[in-house]
């Protein structure tokens, strides 16, 4: 069985436009020829008319008519003749016979045709009828002296003349729509060419296929979505992201729908920068909801048409991140005790093996004692059991790694306020411990002391971490907030101060830093109750 040709869309297009473009050109072509006959039969119908009239008023031709002089006759009509665009003149006495033809017919013999009666009677005529030269189109008027009709004059334009001449007027307009129909030609394939590219070389149903398929992908996106024009008029939304907005607008009321009746306008969608870069793993607020967001541009032909938000809840994201901390601090804390007891055991076991007894129970009780001493502290000045958990394995990790976490002895934390859960607080004590043990690890010359002063005894929380460490490089201090900023290792991810100050800002709180002496640096939280 022969395989049914299948057409794509902009050749069908391109086919329909030119078949539109010939109907449209053929009857526009039909309705001027039709025009053009029935003005140019009119015009030369009321011309063959007058010229009749005016011949029939000549005194001299009346008086030749009467007489039936044709010799007189023909004399004068001949020079009329060839300074007209008649196909023929023909005159005729009083009972229609000829006295005089152009074309030298039979004279005194009938004039043919049933139009002369008429005339005969005192009319002037316009009739197409068949005479002795054929089919033509005859003006015909009475030749009447002294009120009596003494003959007939009828000057005739010969159809197929008046076709030549028709067809004459006609060629201009036959090759304009010939130029015309050229340029519809080009313009058809020039406009299919250009629809096939703003379709990116797709059919019809491959693109309702895609958009399909987009649609399910955007329901399958845990992620919010948004998508959005020039104006912020929403193009496109998913689920997800109408859920965290809590937004109730149907589907078809909301496309197209400004941005800012549902978010509140922010630096993060309507910067200055918006049309220059894009933002990744932006922490922000939408609708006092904490989000970690994406901003990237729709380009088009290197030209930017819009805009693509993805968010996600920060505290989803927080949620694992705790889990995580929690796992990992309790990884590292096991690591760090069996570190330090496989130490100690081999102290213990070296002088067991040398019977100095006394000096191994010394030993157990200086460091039992010890580190006593450091949980005890922990755990009678601050009230917050997580924030407890985590100095007590800061203050571990400090020991492991050669460093020493020293506490000032005017700590003491009861109760965090409403502003800040206990994982942002956390949050924000890790990360600065965190960046001291690593500055002080750099620095050879410091002391490889951290000292930590954490306090609520007036109306803010006061959280001060100093170090002598390698300090703050004159080239990020004015940015060290900023996301992807940091002075760590490349494989970092610079996140940990934004994180900081983002939480921190959400407390109305404020964060402040400074060189320390001789070397490192001191950073200054403070968190109003």
């Amino acid at each position: 069985m022969r395989k049914k040709v299948q057409l794509s869309f902009t050749t069908k297009l391109f086919l329909s436009l030119l078949i539109f473009s010939l109907i449209i050109l053929a009857l526009l072509q039909s309705y001027i020829w039709n025009a053009t006959e029935t003005n140019l039969y009119r015009s030369l119908g009321e011309k063959a008319q007058i010229q009749a009239r005016e011949l029939a008023v000549i005194p001299s031709l009346i008086k030749y008519v009467r007489e039936k002089d044709t010799n007189k006759i023909a004399e004068l009509v001949i020079d009329i003749f060839q300074q007209s665009d008649a196909s023929y003149i023909v005159i005729g006495d009083e009972n229609a016979h000829r006295l005089f033809h152009t074309a030298n017919n039979a004279l005194f013999s009938p004039m043919i045709g049933d139009d002369n009666q008429q005339v005969l009677n005192g009319n002037s005529s316009v009739t197409i009828s068949k005479g002795s030269l054929g089919l033509a189109l005859r003006g015909k008027a009475p030749i009447i002296d002294q009120g009596k009709i003494v003959g007939i004059v009828s000057i005739g334009y010969m159809i197929d003349d008046i076709y030549a001449l028709h067809i004459k007027q006609v060629i201009p307009f036959i090759f304009f729509c010939s130029l015309l129909f050229l340029a519809l030609f080009i313009f058809s394939y020039c406009f299919s060419k250009a629809i096939k590219r703003q379709m990116f070389n797709l059919e019809p149903k491959e693109i309702a296929l895609l958009v399909k398929s987009q649609k399910s992908i955007m329901e399958s996106i845990f992620e919010g979505v948004i998508a959005i024009d020039l104006e912020y008029k929403i193009m496109n939304i998913n689920q997800s992201a109408r859920s965290m907005l809590r937004i109730k607008v149907k589907d078809n009321e909301l496309i197209h729908h400004i941005l800012w009746d549902f978010i509140e306008s922010t630096e993060f969608i309507c910067g200055n920068d918006n049309k220059i870069r894009d933002i990744h793993d932006h922490i922000c607020y939408f609708n006092n909801i904490i989000v970690i967001a994406n901003r990237i541009r729709i380009m088009v032909d290197n030209k930017i048409k819009g805009w693509v938000i993805t968010f996600r809840n920060y505290n989803d994201i927080n949620l694992l991140s705790m889990q995580l901390t929690q796992v990992n601090q309790y990884v590292d804390n096991l690591r760090t005790l069996r570190h330090e007891h496989l130490n100690w055991m081999a102290t213990l076991s070296g002088l067991i093996y040398m019977k100095r007894y006394q000096e191994a129970e010394s030993f157990i009780a200086l460091h039992s004692a010890d580190n006593q001493a450091s949980l005890d502290f922990i755990t009678e000045h601050f009230k917050v059991p997580a924030v407890c958990g985590l100095l007590i394995g800061k203050y571990s990790k400090s020991h492991e790694i050669g460093l020493k976490l020293m506490f000032d002895p005017a700590c003491q934390l009861n109760a965090l306020p409403d502003s800040i859960t206990e994982t942002e607080f956390m949050s924000i004590l890790g990360n600065l411990l965190d960046n001291a043990f690593n500055a002080s690890l750099k620095n050879d010359r410091g002391n490889k002391t951290i000292y930590l002063y954490l306090s609520d005894a007036t109306d803010e929380i006061v959280l001060e971490i100093s170090d002598q460490g390698c300090g703050i490089d004159e080239k990020i201090r004015d940015s060290i907030f900023k996301p992807g900023v940091t002075s760590q290792d490349t494989k970092e991810h610079g996140i940990g101060l934004h994180l900081v100050l983002t939480y921190i800002k959400k407390a109305n709180g404020y964060i402040t830093f400074e060189d320390n002496e001789p070397y490192g640096a001191i950073f200054s939280v403070f968190i109003p109750k």
